[in-house]
């Protein structure tokens, strides 16, 4: 029987993981989703042409390949509508190519609302949510009121709304200065779900498992990033599921033994989106350098994103939670501007040095503790093997492997499918 191999993020998401599923895409028979909802923004460019997927596995544009969203994810059917249409014009047989998990839950427009009435009600503690409603869907969820897609096909689905309707109503007459009407966001809600139904649903564990049984090969592909995981990200700053590999046994409903290979993720410097603690962060010139020549927005938002140098102790940590096995370092080619790279090694706190992640990150003062490298200097987008890279991105991906202790497999040095470089000795 087959294993599922896992695709995942070790930053704060944004590593690059549509781009490398596009690339692996080819190898496997089925792309699945375990987690997360449209807050993610995977992007894939090819042909030239730029694509941002929410739901949807990014497996989706390769023929012959099935793409799976699991129980994990939770979807929003508006957005999803959306993301359906947008594919349209690349005349994809989407009812037999995209399976959805009868176990995978909806986004209300209330969760919605909920989302943004929180945010609100914050005020200068806000976490950064992207207020797509995914935190209430997932509190739903655990407090055991959710709806989910197998709800649709039932015929008491509009009483279960209402009644879940009435109950964030209730919760939104607490927030005095919120407004919203809430007729004009149900229409298209109620059509995106009319949409859902006429798409291919299943039991997407049994599905799943059954397929590993007659031989196929599956990619489990991960949203967001390590350290935004709602037990081990840097809490509460975080997001509302499991983004690490045991998310993939709950998503997907695959046993633990049945994981294979873990691929993480990470760019060749750091970001994050939102708010909360970000210890190599760069507050000058040089961090809104890497920002223009990274395009470092928001696939889903546009926000700015924050800009830092690589964090070895956060993703020595992220590499332990995931028992990560191969590693694909993204977007080297936007650090090719610079003489000279830093590199955090270490954290001091309260004046002890430390090389891991400690619980506090959130209220403690962290100085980060950097080795200098050599850059590059070097235009890298037109590279074709690792063979004609220049020494110091060698040296560069030789040091991170050296203290990382997994083997950098890949190394991306473009958007395009085109620009991955294969680091395999």
């Amino acid at each position: 029987m087959n294993k599922v191999d896992v695709l995942l993020g070790l930053q704060w998401g944004d590593e690059g993981k549509g781009k490398i599923v596009d690339v692996l895409t080819p190898k496997y028979d089925i792309i699945a989703r375990f987690q997360g909802g449209p807050n993610a923004g995977h992007t894939l460019e090819f042909d030239g042409i730029k694509h941002v997927l929410h739901t949807i596995p990014s497996g989706i544009f390769r023929k012959d390949t099935l793409n799976l969203i699991g129980n994990g994810v939770v979807i929003d059917p508006v957005i999803f509508q959306k993301e359906i249409e947008a594919l349209g014009k690349f005349n994809l047989d989407i009812k037999s190519s995209l399976l959805i998990s009868n176990k995978a839950h909806l986004i209300l427009p209330t969760h919605r609302l909920l989302d943004a009435a929180s945010e609100k009600a914050k005020g200068k503690e806000k976490i950064g949510s992207t207020l797509k409603g995914i935190g209430p869907t997932y509190m739903d969820k655990t407090g055991r009121n959710g709806l989910r897609v197998g709800d649709i096909f039932t015929p008491n689905f509009k009483d279960k709304y209402d009644k879940l309707v009435e109950k964030h109503v209730g919760i939104l007459e607490h927030h005095k200065d919120f407004d919203y009407d809430l007729s004009e966001l149900e229409p298209a809600f109620f059509e995106g779900i009319e949409l859902l139904r006429t798409l291919t649903t299943v039991d997407s564990e049994h599905y799943i498992n059954n397929a590993m049984k007659e031989g196929k090969t599956v990619l489990a592909e991960g949203a967001q990033g390590t350290l935004l995981d709602i037990d081990f990200g840097s809490y509460p700053f975080v997001t509302s599921s499991n983004t690490v590999t045991a998310g993939t046994c709950t998503g997907l409903g695959v046993a633990p033994t049945k994981i294979g290979k873990v691929i993480g993720i990470f760019k060749a410097y750091c970001t994050r989106v939102g708010s909360g603690p970000f210890p190599t962060e760069l507050h000058d010139e040089v961090g809104e350098q890497i920002r223009k020549a990274g395009s470092e927005f928001g696939a889903t938002t546009g926000r700015p994103r924050r800009c830092g140098w690589i964090d070895l102790p956060a993703l020595k940590y992220a590499i332990m939670i995931n028992g990560a096995t191969e590693l694909s370092m993204m977007k080297s080619d936007v650090l090719e501007e610079f003489d000279t790279l830093k590199v955090c090694t270490h954290y001091i706190i309260d004046g002890k040095k430390i090389d891991y992640l400690p619980f506090d990150v959130v209220d403690a003062d962290i100085e980060p503790v950097y080795e200098t490298v050599k850059g590059w200097k070097t235009d890298l987008t037109k590279l074709t093997s690792m063979a004609d890279a220049p020494q110091e991105l060698k040296d560069y991906v030789a040091y991170l492997e050296k203290h990382l202790e997994v083997p950098i497999t890949t190394v991306s040095v473009g958007p395009d499918r085109t620009q991955t470089l294969d680091n395999r000795k």
